[in-house]
C-alpha cells in the first residue's frame, strides 16, 4: 500500500513546480483523481489532481518534461482519467503497442483514449459514430462506464450490447 503521494503544486517564484508529501493514511477528504507519471518527466510518482486535470498538469505535477521528452508523442491536452498511468517517453523511444490508438493490452478499444480509427474497428461503428463518441468524451469527459455509450447519438440499447464486450474505460 502506498502510504504517501505527492500533490500538484503551484510553481514557486523561480517557476520550478513544489510538490509536497501527502499522507493518505489520515481522515482528509480524498481527492479526485490520482494519476501515475512516470518515463521522462523531473520527478515521477504518483499525484493527486483535480477532476478535469489534462496530462499538462499531471506533467507539471510532475516538475516538468525531462530534458530527454519527447514532447511531440504525448497529448497534453488530453484530460486524465482517475488511476490512468500516464508515461512519457524519452525522443525515440516507441510506444508499447498497447498504447496504440487507444487499444487495451487485452485487446478491447478504450473509449477514452481511443481515436477515430480504432473506434472504426468496431462492428457497427464507423467514422460517423466514432466521431461523435469522441465529441461526447471531450464535452463530458472522460467515460466512467460502458453504459455512458447510451449518451452518445445513435447508440441504443442493440449497439451497445454488441460493443459491450469489447470496450472498456
Amino acid at each position: 500500500m502506498i502510504g504517501m503521494v505527492r500533490a500538484a503544486g503551484a510553481p514557486d517564484a523561480a517557476g520550478e513546480v513544489v510538490s509536497e508529501q501527502i499522507d493518505t493514511t489520515a481522515s482528509a477528504e480524498l481527492p479526485a483523481l490520482y494519476v501515475h507519471v512516470s518515463g521522462a518527466v523531473r520527478s515521477p510518482g504518483l499525484y493527486r489532481l483535480d477532476d478535469g486535470a489534462r496530462v499538462v498538469d499531471a506533467i507539471a505535477a510532475a516538475g516538468g518534461l525531462a530534458s530527454d521528452a519527447d514532447e511531440e508523442a504525448v497529448n497534453l491536452a488530453r484530460r486524465v482519467t482517475d488511476g490512468e498511468q500516464l508515461r512519457v517517453p524519452v525522443v525515440g523511444e516507441e510506444p508499447p503497442a498497447s498504447a496504440a490508438g487507444g487499444v487495451a493490452s487485452d485487446g478491447r478499444v478504450n473509449l477514452n483514449t481511443a481515436d477515430v480509427a480504432a473506434l472504426d474497428t468496431l462492428p457497427r461503428v464507423g467514422p460517423a459514430i466514432a466521431e461523435r463518441i469522441i465529441q461526447w468524451r471531450e464535452a463530458n469527459g472522460a467515460f466512467t462506464s460502458v453504459d455512458d455509450l447510451l449518451s452518445v447519438p445513435g447508440i441504443g440499447e442493440k449497439m451497445l450490447a454488441s460493443l459491450r464486450d469489447l470496450v472498456t474505460v
